[in-house]
């Protein structure tokens, strides 16, 4: 038989052990000196730690003594840092897990101190050796079990270095089609980083596998954007071979600490939490690249494409942080170039929220002369232009390195060249998110380096990038012709509008291509596009929680569009956002922002909950603007090549419940996708898929759904019509099939509708949703095919229907003796066992988050597999489950109330933590049993409906807050008082 232990974690554990290196770790490797070393393999049974300790602390200390002189003098002086690192985890109830891993990693790196000099001065402190790896002890290990023997959390993979867990694996089993990658990264995020965070404390990076796809993702990261990892071309997913290929270029124990060293962000998110950025392995590969030539001296340049919304301004910060920190490299310069002010933002804004130090940027031509004339040895940021502006040599040193972000655009005035003569020495990479067209030489001449097939350096291709789900696919909709243009105007307009206009919007275009100008902005077109867009959204994008951008031909468009969608949603709804001059003489004064304006106006767009929905532009945000909500864009401007595969990206990025893009044509500009986008790379025009091409798929999909329910009547209802359909999925496997076929369904589903081409199968998506529901395991396993159902799904499923619900008399059932006697006569005990086992599943869903409830759910399954196998007859069956019955039920009885109240102290006791400041007393549980006390006393079911009600809690509220334990603080009482109306 195959299972997890002797299949998934075993081949784990044997490639880990295997010491077999992939070539390109191999060349990295001899640049680090010292002999190759790999991971040994140790029972943890066998490993010299208490269960509940998190570093196995005799070999921490070992490493301690062997890698700081200080501490060989004196090794009691190993004992003070083993204090220090041991308060860590214990921190992480205060601090939060993210903060405790960041306070840790400095430790890991060797950027803490301790008082060990001769006369008392700090040195640093080394737990590992990053210049000679080989000085590092490297121990893999299986089942470790922590905090305790019995009934503690069992780890399958855990990978140390020094006797410090940096790698947590979970492995599962590659038999199930259901089961996969997303259960074992489940279990880390949802339930060992939540009930035993410390073990996550020290931890580099997590990883899932079922042994045929590998994803790894760093703490608190959403399961989501938990990504792969491959190297070179061969990006091959699905069997027992590629996941071998991943874990031995991910995992070997030199990539494990580049990671940790080089590829590992602490940043700040809009929300003001600490988030843990890791590296993806396209950004791990562009960077090591760069850095690799700078190191070797040659090729001095190199040109990257990697697709819209892959990540290229962390590649950026990876790679200067790698550089600047590289003992070869000798303290270089490096160099952020972008393409224009508003893109300055997102880049400039990606290195301040990861707190990158020795950042600067240059806003003028003079700043740039002047640092570059210094020799400043720091990051710079600066824009193409000042390269522009700037004359003759500007500094001959070799160690420069500077990154060009949109290198396709630095053509404008030839700045390339510029730039090579101000800089004559440096290392020049270019950076860009859309291909090069072979017929603009200037960049490739500026980029691309001989060595390189192609042209390109790296490549990260869109086909890549959907493949990995580090971007969504885009689907574009043609709109009814009589709102598109006459073709020859197009043209005319397109002719004037060439990339290289100035960012501020040439108001007198629209006199040049004066007949575009006067067919766009027709007021009776405005209108009847306004009134689709508003339509289109309401119908298609607000359920599921998305935002839109509407691009439009120049700034008088955006007023016009913006007048008529008031009238029509109201202000509130959507804002303008393009250049502006500001002064008296400039007619769109109003809408000028400042930046700090525009910014805060943006993380308003960002917030699902802000009532702005749409953004009004016309080329501000068409480029490196970042609002994954974002998901339409409603397009009436005449664009093409680069300018429309960047602003169409603008709606690929990744976001809860969003399965692609989507692009509404008004103006008939993708009626020739390869005209629209004319690149040599033939695969850039099939970016995006006309969802006419989706209508056709429909009806073979849902055939395809309905086929494994053959002669079932669907017009049945209730108990009959579900048992029918259940008899034709039988086992787990037959299941699994159907949630697969199911899941195809529901996401052409979720893209098509409100489409009318859905009104014929509507009542067979009803009935297919229903049975798949009631087929979904009880314990929420095989996460990937039996998904949570999208917000236009379960809108239909409620719409004007009242369900025949399953009549939930489980307790009856259970308690009733005759049930059983009258089955023991029945001739169908099937039926009946068939009627608890339903009743059973919708009951147990109800506590889907309780562990208690899971287990349950999990024993359910397990009896299922033996009925369905065989190895459990039919009244056999039905006894276990009236067992398993009784249990729900008391467990019901004793969870609820106790579950409520632990609940709701436990949201209060979370508020005070994260408010706790110098004021706030120090004991918050007594706070926070007080609350509990008075407003238990206080309460009567319904409180919050009446007046006296709210009245009298908020009463009792201020007594405890404000008089008795003296905290004079409006927002603390406010959030409090929303606390305790949810959660009592």
């Amino acid at each position: 038989m195959f299972n997890e232990e002797n299949t998934v974690e075993q081949m784990a554990l044997d490639m880990l052990c295997g010491g077999v290196i992939s070539n390109m770790v191999a060349e990295e490797l001899a640049s680090y000196g010292g002999e190759i070393k790999g991971w040994r393999f140790v029972a943890a049974e066998e490993l010299p730690r208490q269960h509940s300790d998190v570093l196995v602390e005799s070999m921490v200390r070992d490493a301690l003594i062997r890698l700081n002189p200080e501490i060989k003098a004196q090794p009691d002086r190993a004992d003070e840092v083993l204090y220090r690192l041991r308060t860590i985890p214990l921190s992480v109830q205060s601090e939060g897990l993210v903060r405790a891993n960041e306070l840790f990693a400095e430790w890991l790196r060797g950027e803490k101190s301790m008082p060990f000099g001769e006369r008392g001065e700090h040195t640093p402190v080394r737990l590992i050796d990053f210049e000679n790896l080989s000085n590092n002890d490297y121990v893999v290990t299986n089942q470790w079990v922590y905090p305790v023997k019995e009934g503690g959390r069992r780890f399958d993979i855990v990978m140390l270095v020094n006797g410090i867990p940096l790698v947590v694996g979970e492995a599962k089993t590659p038999v199930r089609p259901a089961v996969t990658w997303v259960d074992g990264a489940s279990d880390i995020h949802n339930g060992y980083e939540q009930s035993v965070p410390q073990m996550f404390v020290p931890n580099v990076l997590s990883f899932a596998t079922e042994g045929k796809s590998y994803r790894y993702g760093s703490v608190r990261m959403p399961i989501d954007i938990w990504g792969p990892w491959h190297e070179g071309e061969n990006k091959a997913e699905g069997t027992l071979a590629d996941v071998q290929r991943s874990i031995r270029s991910m995992l070997c124990p030199h990539v494990v600490l580049d990671i940790l060293q080089n590829f590992t962000l602490f940043a700040t998110d809009k929300k003001h939490r600490r988030i843990k950025i890791i590296c993806r392995y396209q950004q791990y590969e562009g960077a090591n690249l760069m850095v690799a030539r700078v190191v070797k001296g040659y090729p001095k340049k190199g040109l990257i494409w990697h697709f819209q919304g892959s990540g290229k301004s962390l590649l950026m910060v990876f790679a200067a942080q790698k550089l600047r920190m590289h003992r070869k490299l000798g303290n270089p310069t490096v160099m952020i170039v972008v393409d224009r002010i508003d893109l300055d933002t997102q880049i400039t804004a990606t290195f301040n929220a990861a707190d990158i130090p020795n950042m600067i940027g240059a806003a003028t031509r003079q700043e740039l002369q002047s640092l570059l004339a210094a020799d400043t040895r720091k990051i710079i940021i600066t824009t193409i232009h000042k390269f522009g502006e700037a004359d003759g040599r500007l500094n001959e040193r070799s160690n420069i390195i500077v990154m060009v972000d949109e290198a396709h655009r630095t053509q404008e005035g030839d700045l390339g060249r510029k730039m090579r003569d101000a800089l004559p020495n440096a290392f020049l990479f270019g950076l860009t998110g859309t291909p090069i067209n072979k017929r603009d030489r200037n960049t490739f001449w500026a980029f691309g380096a001989d060595e390189d097939e192609q042209g390109y350096m790296s490549r990260y291709s869109f086909q890549d990038s959907i493949r990995d789900k580090a971007t969504l696919p885009l689907h574009f909709e043609a709109v009814d012709v009589k709102l598109h243009i006459n073709k020859d105007a197009i043209d005319e307009a397109y002719s004037q509008m060439t990339d290289e206009l100035s960012e501020l919007d040439r108001d007198d275009l629209a006199k040049r291509a004066a007949k575009m100008a006067v067919l766009i902005k027709a007021p009776a077109r405005v209108n009847a596009i306004c009134q689709h867009i508003v339509k289109h959204f309401q119908e298609k994008v607000e359920p599921n929680g998305f935002k839109a951008q509407v691009v439009t031909f120049d700034r008088e468009c955006c007023v016009l569009y913006k007048k008529a969608m008031d009238e029509l949603v109201g202000p509130e709804a959507s804002a303008i956002v393009m250049h502006t001059q500001g002064g008296k003489s400039d007619e769109y004064a109003e809408w000028k922002l400042t930046k700090d304006e525009e910014e805060k106006l943006l993380d308003r767009f960002r917030d699902p909950n802000d009532p702005l929905k749409f953004l009004i532009v016309t080329s501000k945000l068409l480029t490196g603007f970042d609002a994954p909500i974002l998901q339409v864009m409603y397009l009436d401007k005449p664009m093409k090549d680069h300018n429309l595969l960047q602003a169409i990206c603008r709606t690929n990025r990744v976001y809860p419940g969003k399965t692609h893009g989507l692009i509404v044509d008004y103006l008939g500009i993708f009626d020739d996708v390869a005209t629209a986008l004319d690149f040599d790379e033939k695969a850039v025009q099939k970016v995006i898929t006309n969802l006419d091409d989706l209508k056709k798929e429909l009806p073979g999909v849902v055939a395809k759904s309905l086929s494994f329910f053959p002669g079932v009547d669907r017009t049945v209802g209730g108990y009959e019509g579900l048992i029918a359909a259940q008899d034709c999925l039988p086992d787990n496997e037959t299941r699994d099939k159907f949630a697969a076929e199911y899941s195809v369904l529901s996401c052409l589903w979720e893209a098509l509708s409100p489409d009318p081409c859905l009104g014929p199968y509507e009542k067979d998506y009803k009935w297919l949703t229903q049975v798949y529901e009631s087929v979904k395991p009880p314990s929420g396993n095989g996460k990937l095919l039996w998904h949570a159902l999208g917000a236009k799904t379960i809108e239909l499923v409620h719409k004007n229907v009242h369900l025949e619900t399953v009549r939930d008399d489980l307790d009856t059932l259970v308690m009733d003796a005759e049930v059983l006697e009258g089955l023991l006569d029945a001739k169908d005990p099937d039926k009946k066992s068939k009627e608890i086992e339903i009743k059973l599943i919708a009951r147990l869903r109800k506590h889907k988050d309780n562990p208690k409830f899971v287990a349950l759910g999990e024993r359910l399954e397990k009896l299922k597999e033996r009925h369905e196998q065989g190895l459990l007859h039919s009244l056999d069956f039905l006894k276990e489950l009236l067992t398993l019955a009784k249990e729900v039920v008391q467990a019901e009885k004793q969870v609820d109330p106790v579950d409520e109240q632990a609940k709701a102290k436990a949201a209060l006791t979370e508020l005070f933590a994260e408010v706790k400041s110098g004021k706030t007393p120090v004991v918050v549980e007594r706070v926070v049993n007080d609350i509990d006390e008075i407003v238990r006393m206080v309460r009567f079911p319904g409180w919050q409906n009446t007046h006296a009600g709210e009245r009298e809690v908020q009463k009792a509220l201020r007594k405890v807050i404000y008089v008795k334990y003296q905290v004079k603080d409006q927002d603390l009482f406010d959030k409090a008082y929303s606390y305790v109306k949810q959660y009592y």
